[in-house]
């Protein structure tokens, strides 16, 4: 004999939301040398993969390619998979990341040192024609894991909703209306990077943007990668690709916007690249955690906008971040001061605050004073981890081609309180910066060490 035991409540599955936005499979989805892929051919890729995948929970996806990136991400996705961003392509990292999370593989694009690999290079060129409905995809299922830099000490895991991806990406999509409803985007930030995720890959999913399947980095490969797509261009890049491009004083073509974020953009960098290249900059602001959650036009504004539906909370130890579409409040270390219509003005991190022999100062300010010293190119002063007696020294790293130690460090204690001086400051020839223009602490310490940093 069995029974039923009645509960009253009844199981009612997630809703689902569409994998795209536009059910146009004849617009333009992505841009490889030139050649346009419609949105049909992409489908069409993603379901053919999706067949061939392993059986498993969880993907790294490692693929460079950032058309094989979406390919595979979404195919995984389908598939009912997580994808997993680390925040570096180490093998050690990976192979950590695929044992931490079972059943997995990785998915790559080439070469890869990963214990379990699937390859899907063989994924360019014409598909065939896409004739089944829009795939869907359960509103609360973790699409992707994304890890923090690693900038302010380990990598931390961080679930992503569908739902809470299509919520974001609505938001990103309303503050490049600027350029346009069908902008097309060269990005050279990595797909597995949280901005690189949300402006090229699920920007193009939950808009009519069409992505560069490139990653350009050098400012040469920048403007050809430009070249290659018509307007209206957006170049969704960071302050250090901005330097580099100013730097070398090339002739872009007329791009409609230029998205900035992973590190803070002077006002002065936005306004040269402004007048440069007569276009406007837009400056976002959010983390791995929250997503995208304000912007501003970094030349003509200190405040940042806040992003619809997003509130700011100031905590003694930082700001509290809430939104709808959180999976839950979000502690952020930023300082903020909180301004009328919904602007705020950012006052330093939490993790940059110092106070040494009873005087108080910031890592980020000391990074700038250190910088305004002529001669030198590059640099950033951090805290290294306590001593034996409990103290933390600070340290510095510089790139300075005609300047030696003693002399910056004369220049410095002009400029700031000789407490604040930066024991050890080496000098070195780039600073160990990854993909997204971030310095992940132990890059940092190897490079402090004189040895190679494994970014």
């Amino acid at each position: 004999m069995s029974a039923v035991i009645e509960t009253g409540r009844k199981y009612r599955p997630a809703p689902a939301i569409p994998l795209l936005a536009d059910a146009d499979l004849s617009r333009t989805f992505a841009w490889r040398d030139g050649t346009a892929i419609s949105t049909g051919e992409f489908l069409a890729a993603v379901e053919a993969l999706a067949r061939r995948l392993p059986n498993a929970s969880y993907a790294v996806n490692l693929c460079e390619d950032r058309y094989r990136f979406l390919v595979s991400f979404c195919a995984t996705a389908i598939a009912g998979q997580t994808s997993l961003l680390p925040a570096s392509r180490a093998p050690q990292t990976v192979n950590d990341m695929l044992h931490a999370y079972a059943p997995s593989y990785a998915l790559n694009d080439g070469e890869s040192a990963a214990s379990r690999s699937f390859n899907v290079a063989q994924l360019h060129g014409k598909m065939e024609k896409y004739t089944n409905t829009i795939p869907l995809i359960a509103s609360d299922h973790t699409l992707a894991i994304a890890f923090t830099s690693g900038s302010t000490g380990a990598p931390k895991a961080n679930r992503k909703t569908w739902q809470s991806f299509c919520a974001s990406s609505a938001l990103n999509r309303a503050t490049l209306e600027v350029a346009g409803p069908a902008p097309n985007i060269v990005a050279t930030v990595p797909a597995q990077h949280m901005y690189g995720l949300e402006l090229s890959v699920l920007l193009p999913l939950r808009s009519r943007a069409a992505i560069h399947a490139g990653q350009p980095f050098f400012p040469a490969d920048i403007a050809q990668a430009l070249g290659e797509i018509p307007a209206p261009r957006v170049l969704v890049t960071t302050p250090f690709h901005l330097r580099a491009l100013l730097q070398e004083n090339l002739a872009l073509p007329m791009l409609a916007a230029v998205v900035s974020a992973t590190a803070p953009l002077d006002a002065e960098l936005a306004a040269r690249v402004e007048r440069r290249y007569a276009t406007q900059v837009i400056e976002l602001f959010g983390s791995t955690e929250t997503c995208v959650i304000a912007q501003r036009r970094t030349a003509h504004l200190v405040g940042w906008s806040l992003y619809d539906g997003v509130e700011l909370h100031p905590q003694p130890d930082g700001t509290l971040a809430t939104a709808s579409h959180f999976g839950e409040p979000t502690l952020l270390q930023d300082i903020v001061e909180l301004l009328p219509q919904r602007q705020f003005q950012l006052r330093g991190r939490n993790s940059d605050l110092l106070e040494i022999a009873g005087k108080r100062g910031s890592l980020g300010d000391l990074t700038q004073r250190l910088l305004a010293i002529p001669g030198v190119d590059d640099a950033i002063v951090f805290q290294l981890d306590a001593d034996t007696r409990g103290v933390r020294r600070l340290a510095a790293l510089a790139v300075a081609p005609q300047l030696d130690e003693p002399g910056i460090l004369a220049a410095l204690r002009e400029a700031i309180d000789p407490v604040f001086l930066p024991r050890p400051l080496r000098l070195v020839a780039a600073l160990p910066r990854n993909a997204t223009g971030k310095l992940p602490r132990e890059a940092l310490l190897a490079a402090l060490a004189g040895k190679k940093p494994v970014v």
